[in-house]
């Protein structure tokens, strides 16, 4: 059957990577973004998604099948998180009420257990690992704001939805705002190059327990699956590798395949964004030294999110029993998730 699909968020870590899969799934895929660059077999679509004339233009003479909404706008406090948020999703479903839509599938994340970036990790949060069923904390939260704007088109116009809540991805893509991989990547260069140490910059309870992570591959695949068959249909599901590590093990695989010795940990947080703040020029250098495709640090890496992440007080486990049951079976070390992007990256040129 003939699949159309629209990916909002092309360029980011979870829509490159599904547009890739598609791509070679043979869907016809359409890639939107601001400024959606090029990629092979994905028609781009430049539009705003906080412009609904913009929308309506770029999207008049679209009839996809299935819509993939895979971006964020984030502002300075989560009610304004909420509205913008909102607004994009019912702006760009209102810009699609002519398509026949089927499916639309919604990229959320952890933050639905875990709490807003104002609230992130505090208060009485549910139990790990997280299920499906422990629904919404009692906190403004974004994710919430989309997820009811979907519900409430899907109710009006018939189409099924998803939702898939990702941990912490790893995938290639330049520019993110949300990008450990490339983080960490760009983070052991320094070092390497340096000599500084390489320390892990988290909390005790990120080091000594229990965590699991997401393949942006994997994603890509969860998405096609959910959004196709009947078992997906107007679900939320959680979406992880399937292994669970501790950083005090990854953190030295990590470090092994840069030809580094990790440093012992501390004991207590060193934050990237300190660690790295002065890494700029260092960078720069780096790059003209090795021809690197991008020079400029504050484009390439995230230290901010990465110590959102490494830097919390509590263990976080995720279940992915809902789509284990529903048929998706699919399984992911993620040790070789860094790896895997890792190699690319060097490949890309884009670390040394």
């Amino acid at each position: 059957m003939a699949r159309t699909a629209l990916i909002a968020g092309s360029t980011g870590i979870v829509g490159n990577n599904l547009a890739r899969h598609l791509v070679d799934e043979g869907w016809t895929v359409h890639g939107l973004a601001r400024n959606p660059g090029s990629m092979p077999g994905v028609a781009p679509v430049s539009a705003d998604l906080t412009d609904p004339a913009s929308l309506a233009a770029a999207l008049a003479d679209l009839r996809p099948s299935h819509l993939f909404i895979a971006t964020w706008m984030r502002r300075p406090t989560e009610a304004e998180n909420c509205a913008v948020n909102g607004a994009t999703v019912r702006n760009l479903l209102g810009a699609l009420d002519h398509a026949p839509l089927e499916h639309v599938a919604l990229v959320t994340g952890l933050k639905h257990y875990l709490g807003p970036f104002e609230a992130y990790g505090h208060g009485t949060l549910p139990a790990t690992p997280f299920r499906e069923e422990q629904g919404r904390l009692p906190v403004e939260n974004f994710y919430y704001v989309q997820e009811d704007a979907v519900f409430d088109a899907a109710r009006a116009r018939g189409f099924g939805w998803s939702v898939h809540r990702p941990h912490t991805m790893i995938g290639f893509a330049l520019g993110n705002a949300m990008n450990m991989g490339v983080t960490l990547a760009a983070y052991a260069s320094l070092c390497r190059a340096s000599g500084r140490p390489f320390l892990f910059p988290g909390s005790p309870q990120q080091w000594h327990g229990l965590t699991d992570m997401t393949d942006a591959r994997l994603l890509a695949r969860h998405l096609s699956w959910a959004s196709t068959g009947e078992a997906g249909r107007d679900q939320a599901f959680n979406v992880v590798n399937g292994d669970v590590f501790r950083w005090s093990w990854m953190w030295e695989r990590i470090a092994g395949w840069f030809g580094l010795d990790p440093a012992p940990y501390p004991g207590h947080p060193t934050p990237l964004e300190g660690q790295m703040a002065d890494a700029g020029p260092a960078w720069a250098a780096l790059a003209r030294e090795h021809g690197l495709v991008e020079p400029d640090l504050a484009r390439l890496a995230s230290p901010w999110h990465t110590d959102a992440d490494l830097g919390r007080p509590i263990e976080v486990v995720t279940d992915m029993g809902k789509s284990r049951k529903a048929g998706f079976l699919d399984y992911q070390a993620t040790d070789d998730s860094f790896f895997d992007l890792f190699a690319r990256l060097r490949h890309e040129r884009v670390v040394p």
